[in-house]
């Protein structure tokens, strides 16, 4: 079954203006998870429906640690969203990925705590799969684009995410790249399990900005940060549009559109009515089967 698209993005405040959407309107959609980072803004962008979603709400007023994962999915879901692009600052732990650089992360690290990740729990239980995280599809999609707005892509990496405010100290940052991590960020996690729960298939692309503190001498700078950020708010927007103008004219189906299938584990009598009224967008498909 095809479908029209309908593109998701979350990203930072500054970039809502940047994309340049045709008959752009700023809506307020309300969730039964709490308040949003912010309205979306939504329009057209070469023929393609796209929502954004400010991460850290207007101003940047909202820390890692306090944005409402849950609101932010729930609502995107609520106005119609087929797919969700994630654009985020990122740091680096490999010496390849350096700042100014893009990435298309394909695993992630979850260091977070104490966020909620996921819509399910007492009353519903589900379990999805998330061995692989990020829709193959969209993911190479963002590659392609990038490449085509002039930027050095980088296909694949691993996002270590940190609770944050502050950034790694040393020793940690050093750590990381013991495991296996290629760039680290604070918003990632639980963004993208919840996406999955919700049937959106999620990639990220993250713009390098710093080193991080792995390397001797070296520790992430807030001013030099917002200097690499700020040129690549403009380069991003042409990210978007380089996609949106690749995309095929019909949407066919993603196997992550049926992400919820055979995850919901509670009998139907032993459901909680008040979650499931909650999560009427996020898994009504399946809930009222």
């Amino acid at each position: 079954m095809t479908q029209n698209w309908h593109i998701g993005v979350i990203g930072g405040s500054g970039l809502a203006a940047g994309i340049g959407l045709d008959s752009a309107q700023e809506i307020e959609v309300a969730s039964p998870f709490g308040l949003p980072s912010s309205a979306v803004t939504t329009g057209m962008l070469e023929g393609v429906r796209l929502t954004f979603l400010p991460r850290h709400g207007p101003g940047h007023a909202v820390p890692p640690s306090a944005v409402n994962y849950r609101a932010n999915i729930d609502v995107l879901k609520r106005s119609g969203v087929t797919d969700l692009v994630a654009l985020s600052a990122i740091g680096s732990l490999n010496p390849n990925m350096v700042p100014g650089h893009f990435v298309a992360v394909d695993q992630f690290i979850d260091r977070t705590s104490g966020r909620p990740g996921s819509f399910f729990g007492p009353g519903l239980v589900a379990h999805v799969s998330l061995a692989d995280p990020v829709c193959a599809r969209l993911s190479a999609g963002l590659v392609a684009a990038a490449q085509a707005a002039g930027a050095t892509v980088h296909a694949g990496g691993c996002y270590v995410a940190i609770e944050g405010p502050q950034f790694s100290t040393r020793a940690e940052s050093k750590l990381y790249r013991k495991w296996g991590g290629d760039v680290i960020g604070m918003t990632a996690m639980p963004e993208a399990r919840l996406a999955r729960e919700a049937e959106l298939p999620y990639a990220l692309l993250g713009m390098v900005t710093d080193y991080d503190s792995w390397r001797d001498g070296d520790e992430a700078d807030v001013g030099e940060i917002m200097a690499v950020m700020k040129r690549n708010v403009e380069q991003a927007a042409n990210v978007l549009r380089a996609l949106a103008k690749s995309l095929p004219k019909s949407r066919s189906a993603s196997p992550i559109d049926q992400a919820l299938e055979h995850a919901v584990m509670t009998a139907p009598a032993a459901r909680d009515p008040a979650l499931v009224a909650k999560l009427q967008a996020v898994a009504g498909r399946v809930l009222n089967g």
